[in-house]
């Protein structure tokens, strides 16, 4: 699924190509599931003549604010992409939804799996979006105290909690594995044990990889694609990763994998020492 960084370079990479322009119409919507709640007449009459004023990111949403006050929500989800194409250029067989730009130009959005959704937001609806959604970790107001504070008390194990949307926003699955391992902690260390060198750690970690993955504009391991279509890098920069069964880059052990909370989770044994209880 698009994290943070590819969502953001998503987001980057629409803005420079269609900012400014007006949405004509649909040329397909093939698959009207991906609407939350809208049908697709309503959704078309909805955006239809509405230039698209800045485009941006919230957590894992990809936003189009339109002109007056409608924003369009995009969630990539497992395997979405959101590309812009010339007017001659034929669709994929997975692109369930093109938008149709004043100037010729066509929104592509690619969705193999079909998890994708979009949906329309006035004011309150971008509000209560907001509110779903924790600090965005790269924000200067997201510091080692925040991050602390959302910390304290909780008995969660870090790496889940790292996941939950509605701590801090925009953190998934590779991410949260790359930054504790940077930290040096185990990902089923609870997050009240974690002392404040170890907040600052992570607060650190977080920030560096989240930062990292966006200058390589973000991991392309099978469906990624920024708005130009092009693969992004961060996986061949991977510090643990998807690395299970190779050395450690800072100590030569093995790297192992286990599951938590139903993900794959990647960790060096040595490096990330669980403290015994």
């Amino acid at each position: 699924m698009p994290e943070l960084p590819e969502v953001e370079i998503a987001a980057r990479s629409l803005a420079s190509q269609v900012t400014g322009r007006t949405i004509v119409g649909l040329e397909r919507l093939d698959w009207e599931r991906m609407l939350e709640p809208l049908s697709a007449e309503a959704f078309e009459a909805m955006i239809s003549g509405r230039c698209i004023t800045q485009v941006a990111r919230r957590a894992k949403w990809v936003l189009l604010h339109l002109a007056n006050d409608l924003t369009m929500a995009i969630h990539l989800r497992m395997s979405g992409n959101l590309t812009v194409h010339d007017p001659a250029e034929p669709a994929r067989t997975h692109v369930h939804l093109i938008i149709c730009l004043d100037d010729g130009r066509r929104i592509f959005f690619d969705d193999e799996r079909k998890f994708g959704r979009v949906r329309l937001l006035d004011p309150d609806g971008m509000a209560a979006l907001d509110a779903a959604h924790g600090p965005e970790p790269l924000e200067e107001t997201f510091t080692a105290a925040t991050l602390a504070h959302i910390l304290a008390g909780r008995r969660t194990k870090i790496k889940p909690l790292l996941l939950d949307q509605r701590l801090i926003a925009g953190m998934g699955n590779i991410y949260a594995s790359e930054a504790l391992w940077l930290a040096r902690l185990h990902p089923l260390l609870p997050a009240v044990a974690i002392d404040a060198n170890g907040v600052a750690a992570l607060h650190q970690a977080i920030r560096a990889i989240l930062t990292q993955a966006i200058e390589h504009e973000g991991s392309s391991l099978r469906n990624y694609r920024n708005g130009y279509g092009r693969r992004g890098q961060q996986q061949d920069y991977f510090l643990v990763y998807d690395r299970a069964g190779q050395p450690c880059q800072r100590c030569g052990t093995t790297i192992e994998r286990v599951v938590i909370a139903q993900r794959s989770t990647f960790f060096c044994p040595v490096c990330q020492r669980l403290p015994e209880s």
